[in-house]
């Protein structure tokens, strides 16, 4: 188990983007190159294999180099629910399996029932800017009924929305803010009472609204995941933006995340050591720590693992 300011704890980690084969080659394709592998010398990142159990085995050995117990994957690209679900399938003990969806494309609806029905994957991600649609869309409805009606928590991207690697690769991000808006989360958490809603970055710069959605919304939780840059918007520096979500939402709405993704780099442990030391520098207790780094991780999805 990683050192903490409270010593060792255990550590789940909400938001790891798993960048499978078929990921990069959907980026090859965009940038008119002929195979995944031709994205290496742009990148400078390594591009695994089509063997996606061999890409969680390689996440596996970084965690446990790094001593983290469980990570939550998120598919990151449309259509890509197969390459997380074999992952989590290979290590169910140590992954939950997120999976993107467009629900602007005609076959959203059976990608959604397809998902519910394999107990691999534990949760549907939503980018209403990137797709540029609303979340009070009639196209969503159908979505979120059969999460509701199947456990899938619904992970939505709100607030600012910038993808570093198409920047790297000059790809054009046609994302349009005007969907991303926590506050319009606020009726569709209320009609649908029993998903549990993650609001990754803490609202990604939209903090304010974030979290007035949260204190008027008991099933919203946010991940604390990336480098937060957005708090430059607004002047703000990681203990304030700790110590406002737990006076609104309380220990037990958040969610530790690293937004990790690619290799060689691996996992980021410098997030983890910039919100730990945030976390003892407001004076949170050790239990409450372990409720955020891996306690309510565990619990949002113990009743959908256990299916597994």
């Amino acid at each position: 188990m990683p050192q903490t300011p409270w010593g060792e704890l255990s550590i789940g980690d909400a938001h790891v983007h798993f960048f499978s084969h078929n990921f990069y080659a959907g980026l090859a394709r965009q940038k008119k190159l002929t195979g995944a592998e031709a994205l290496a010398p742009l990148l400078q990142w390594e591009i695994p294999s089509a063997d996606n159990a061999a890409l969680a085995q390689r996440w596996v050995t970084e965690l446990d180099r790094q001593g983290i117990r469980r990570a939550a994957l998120i598919s990151s690209a449309p259509e890509d629910e197969e390459s997380v679900s074999a992952a989590v399938a290979s290590h169910p003990d140590r992954f939950f399996g997120y999976f993107l969806l467009d629900p602007t494309r005609p076959d959203a609806v059976e990608r959604v029932k397809a998902a519910a029905a394999n107990s691999y994957l534990h949760c549907m991600c939503l980018f209403p800017a990137m797709h540029t649609y609303s979340i009070v869309d009639e196209r969503v409805v159908p979505l979120l009924e059969i999460a509701s009606d199947n456990g899938l928590a619904v992970f939505v991207h709100c607030g600012a929305l910038s993808v570093g690697f198409r920047k790297k690769l000059g790809l054009p991000g046609q994302f349009d803010l005007r969907f991303s808006n926590p506050l319009a989360l606020h009726p569709v958490a209320l009609h649908f009472p029993k998903i549990r809603f993650v609001v990754p970055h803490f609202g990604a710069g939209l903090f304010r609204e974030a979290l007035m959605l949260a204190d008027l919304c008991p099933n919203v939780y946010f991940d604390t995941s990336s480098t937060n840059r957005w708090m430059n918007y607004e002047g703000l520096d990681l203990r304030t933006v700790f110590r406002r979500a737990l006076d609104v939402l309380g220990a037990r709405r958040l969610l530790f995340g690293s937004d990790s993704s690619f290799f060689p780099r691996g996992w980021n442990e410098e997030i983890l050591r910039q919100q730990t030391t945030a976390l003892y520098e407001l004076g949170i207790e050790r239990e409450q720590a372990a409720l955020i780094l891996e306690g309510n991780l565990e619990a949002l999805y113990t009743r959908d693992s256990e299916k597994s």
